[in-house]
């Protein structure tokens, strides 16, 4: 007994992998329905002109001109990435090397140099003028430069700034920190001020510690450099660094050099 199912018109048809045959109900012809074909015809002639007519190049000629200006601003961007920081031996190779290409003598300039050069310029006149203030003024004793990683620091020595175990800035004091304030106010950088004493323990109902004492110094002299002197507050800071950090042994020659008020000029 054969199996067999109905379609939508009636008819019967076997059961069978093939090409199914269906009557159309609308005429009297009969066609027949194939499947559609697995393999598009991609490399078809017709097929690439109907791309080409779907494709508007006035409306879509924009991304012509735009995937240019990315690959432009990428380029831009990775030569700003590479020369932002100079190998000083690939630079000089390649002067070497274009000097040889082209047949001349190819003239090196030392960047590291340079920078040096442009950099150390207002230091060095920064501080000729301060030695200047120094010396004609007969402080050369009693104050001192010091020019490091941090920047320029002035040493001041306790003798000309406070009494023995005060903070209280003493009138003979106002001349050189009115002459160093002159040069300040002028400076761009921040100024830090840092209070020091010597290893001797201090304790009194003032200054029951060293720690009391040198912070108590600086911020007097910072006071003074502000209320007095006009120097911008935002610009400086106060430290206290008690005896634990001396320019000189903590004995009996050495400890008046360890009492001091540092006005530290900060490197930008």
């Amino acid at each position: 007994m054969s199996s067999g199912r109905e379609t939508y018109d009636g008819t019967f048809t076997g059961r069978h992998t093939g090409i199914t045959k269906r009557r159309n109900t609308i005429g009297d012809k009969s066609q027949v329905v194939k499947p559609a074909s697995a393999k598009r015809t991609i490399d078809s002639p017709n097929y690439i002109e109907s791309i080409e007519e779907n494709f508007d190049e006035g409306r879509d000629r924009y991304l012509i001109t735009y995937a240019d200006l990315i690959t432009l601003l990428l380029g831009l961007f990775i030569i700003l990435y590479a020369i932002s920081n100079i190998d000083s031996q690939k630079y000089q190779r390649v002067l070497r090397a274009f000097g040889n290409t082209f047949g001349f003598d190819t003239e090196i300039i030392n960047i590291e140099s340079q920078i040096n050069k442009e950099e150390t310029a207002p230091v060095i006149q920064l501080k000729e003028q301060l030695t200047n203030i120094i010396h004609d003024h007969g402080y050369d004793e009693f104050v001192k430069l010091e020019d490091n990683e941090r920047g320029i620091t002035i040493h001041i020595m306790d003798q000309i700034l406070f009494n023995s175990g005060s903070a209280r800035l003493e009138s003979k004091s106002y001349e050189i920190l009115n002459k160093i304030a002159a040069v300040l106010r002028e400076l761009p950088n921040d100024i830090r001020i840092e209070g020091h004493t010597d290893n001797v323990p201090i304790s009194t109902y003032e200054y029951p510690s060293n720690w009391h004492l040198s912070v108590a110094r600086a911020l007097n002299t910072a006071y003074y450099l502000i209320n007095v002197e006009n120097l911008p507050q935002e610009k400086l800071s106060v430290v206290g660094n008690s005896e634990f950090k001396p320019i000189a042994p903590n004995d009996e020659s050495g400890r008046a050099k360890n009492r001091r008020v540092d006005i530290v000029i900060i490197k930008n």
